[in-house]
């Protein structure tokens, strides 16, 4: 009898397309008892490619003595093996309140008043601070390793929990201590045995010689937080009491932790 092979009418074909394209398609073969066979005829009548994407796998299951189902895959082996790794990375930066600008770029008041010198502060009341929201630079980026299943112990799985949220306390892999902040990881086992896993971190830099109104060689690490107390001083040529800086405090307010004992 003549093996027959036909694709389902309805119901076959499922196509996936972009970042990770794939597809199936569904047979019906009829006409033998073998299931080599079946996979012979199944592999010499479906396309090798489908939207463009190359045949992956194909297996048939028995529906009666002469006939099976059959199911053909498409898509892309990972070609990424133990020990691989993979950078990643983003610029888009962060959000953060300030309350000091770099420079007053203008004043102005109006006619017959002088406009009050604030040094910095921006949006300042009667009571208060507003401040404003700004872009800062924070470069975040991931790192993707292809480890063992040896490599990835419980007691390694202990240390990367330990260690998210934390930021470096030495230098590494090319940044000041202080720089760094450890976001986590993710990781997943493959088929093969070995795990992927993901590493996120952001880096914000170090800052040396700040000045904030009259007050200069302020140093901030990247990771630390500065704040200004205001306080109310009188501004003679403006003839009022006015807000102004009166001290910068850099506080410490992530743990410090050993980078060195992550795999990257």
């Amino acid at each position: 009898m003549t093996i027959s092979v036909k694709e389902l009418l309805a119901g076959s074909r499922d196509v996936q397309l972009g970042y990770s394209p794939r597809a199936v398609l569904r047979y019906v073969i009829r006409g033998t008892e073998s299931e080599s066979e079946a996979l012979s005829a199944l592999l010499a009548e479906s396309p090798y490619l489908c939207n463009e994407i190359p045949r992956l796998t194909w297996q048939v299951s028995a529906v009666t003595d002469e006939m099976w189902y059959g199911e053909v895959r498409y898509g892309y082996v990972s070609k990424h093996g133990t020990g691989a790794k993979i950078y990643q990375f983003d610029t888009g930066g962060g959000t953060q309140h300030i309350t000091q600008s770099i420079a007053t770029v203008a004043r102005y008041a109006r006619p017959g008043y002088t406009p009050p010198n604030f040094q910095g502060a921006i949006g300042v009341s009667r009571n208060n601070i507003e401040g404003v929201d700004i872009a800062v630079p924070v470069y975040n980026f991931g790192l993707v390793n292809y480890e063992s299943n040896a490599a990835v112990s419980e007691a390694y799985k202990q240390i990367l929990y330990n260690l998210t949220g934390k930021v470096n306390q030495a230098s590494w892999n090319g940044y000041n201590a202080g720089e760094v902040l450890f976001l986590g990881a993710c990781g997943s086992m493959r088929k093969g045995g070995d795990w992927e896993i993901t590493y996120r971190f952001a880096a914000s830099p170090n800052k040396t010689n700040l000045t904030i109104g009259n007050i200069s060689g302020i140093t901030k690490k990247g990771w630390e937080y500065l704040w200004v107390q205001y306080i109310d001083e009188e501004d003679a040529s403006a003839g009022s009491m006015i807000k102004r800086p009166h001290s910068v405090h850099i506080e410490q307010v992530y743990e410090y932790g050993d980078f060195s004992r992550l795999h990257v």
